[in-house]
């Protein structure tokens, strides 16, 4: 296949190069100091070159390395632009130039899970793919009873190839350590392993999506989640929804339109765990489409997380605690999260300066979610310095998916440009947001 380099070997030495380079920055450190520079000067460069060489090796990488990637955002808002930009823009390219799976392939992987027959299962099927992504690609096709259907077929040997990188990666911990000394990467590398296998099944993404569907039927005032017509193997068959991409709301939508698909983007991310016990775990621009009756579309089940009520009710009261004055209470809740980890001491004005952008939407009765609010909020975070709060955070495993949601959802909503009650959406949708009710007398 093209979109995963095909030899393991040449996944396994680009790498292996990364803990030898580390290797070799911290001997020039080391040299640097007895020359008589600063050792936190000497410090800062290791990390920038480590970092720099961490998120190349990962962005040339399809797979597994790719995905870490892309869902490592808190270690990219702690990297100076000059590093991270560069890194952003290696995953734009290779995302846009991600080369389809050729026809014979495509129809072979389809013969294997749905029989030499398959073409008896639709009238139409376009051999073109309407999207591709790092795992798989989608092609719009046309049912045997003449529903318009969504046909995704996954790549062969991207789980062999995704495996092989996670496993790889495991064993960089101490590479990791450089940049973000407060993480437990191993758990974090585990938790994202767990979910890349999961997203791999597409008899899971099924299940998912009709729980999905169930949770918020065909009847919902505000979304539409498309039927599963039929999986089997490495494809999964849905119904085709027509509507108008998020990307294209954002990049052309007028104030209401993008008002009132941001509403119903933000309604979705935080009702799901009340409605569905679930968390949509992909909020890219592309999997939402705004229908011409006003509803948004959600597609793309493969990244889900089941969040359990008691689960559900710690987020919203550790997300309603942040938004207080009280710094020792929103320590204390941290710590017992697991954010901040034994041991590692945490300076309370710095913590309360980074926390207070991020909180923010959360407090008055509507906010204005816009790009200059978001870098405003990102140049708090870009800083490699030891006493950077940030750095000092651990991300608990259970909070993978719940981080990365967040700070995706919250760029695309500041794309968006909009203004919206996100305090009412939590108070009516996050269990455990809700002041707690007094205790009767």
């Amino acid at each position: 296949m093209s979109d995963l380099p095909r030899r393991a070997v040449t996944r396994s030495a680009k790498l292996a190069s990364l803990p030898l380079g580390f290797a070799g920055r911290t001997a020039l450190g080391l040299g640097k100091r007895t020359l008589g520079r600063p050792a936190e000067a000497v410090a800062v460069e290791i990390q920038q070159r480590t970092a720099e060489q961490l998120f190349k090796v990962l962005g040339e990488l399809k797979g597994g390395a790719m995905k870490l990637g892309q869902m490592l955002s808190i270690f990219e808002a702690a990297l100076p632009p000059e590093i991270a930009g560069p890194y952003r823009a290696t995953l734009t390219r290779l995302q846009e130039a991600a080369p389809p799976l050729p026809a014979s392939a495509v129809h072979k992987v389809l013969a294997g899970a749905l029989g030499p027959d398959w073409r008896d299962a639709f009238t139409e099927f376009d051999d073109a793919p309407a999207a591709a992504a790092s795992i798989g690609q989608v092609h719009k096709a046309v049912w045997s009873d003449g529903r318009a259907v969504a046909v995704k077929v996954q790549y062969p040997g991207a789980g062999k190839a995704l495996i092989s990188d996670f496993n790889q990666l495991a064993r960089l911990g101490r590479l990791f350590g450089v940049l973000m000394p407060g993480l437990d990467v191993k758990s974090m590398l585990a938790e994202l392993k767990e979910r890349v296998v999961e997203e791999l099944d597409y008899t899971i993404e099924a299940a998912s999506q009709t729980r999905m569907r169930e949770a918020y039927p065909p009847d919902d005032p505000d979304f539409y989640i498309p039927e599963v017509i039929a999986q089997a193997g490495d494809v999964l068959v849905t119904e085709w929804i027509d509507g108008v991409p998020l990307s294209k709301v954002i990049s052309e939508g007028d104030q209401e339109q993008r008002d009132h698909a941001a509403l119903l983007y933000c309604r979705f991310l935080l009702s799901g765990a009340k409605r569905a016990g679930m968390l949509h775990g992909d909020p890219h621009p592309g999997n939402f489409r705004l229908l011409a009756d006003g509803r948004l579309g959600v597609l793309d089940f493969g990244a889900v997380d089941r969040i359990p009520s008691a689960f559900a009710e710690r987020m919203g009261r550790l997300l309603r605690i942040g938004t207080l004055a009280d710094i020792d209470e929103i320590e204390r809740a941290l710590r017992d999260e697991d954010f901040i980890r034994a041991g590692v001491t945490i300076d309370t004005e710095s913590l309360q300066a980074f926390l207070a952008p991020i909180t923010e939407p959360f407090v008055t009765e509507t906010f204005k979610f816009n790009r200059e609010w978001l870098r405003d909020m990102a140049a708090k975070v870009t800083d490699l310095r030891p006493t950077n709060v940030v750095r000092q955070l651990n991300l608990p495993p259970e909070y993978v998916i719940v981080h990365r949601v967040l700070s995706a959802g919250t760029g695309v909503l500041c794309q968006l440009e909009c203004e919206i009650p996100a305090r009412a959406e939590s108070i009516r949708w996050v269990p455990g947001f809700a002041d707690p009710e007094p205790a009767s007398p």
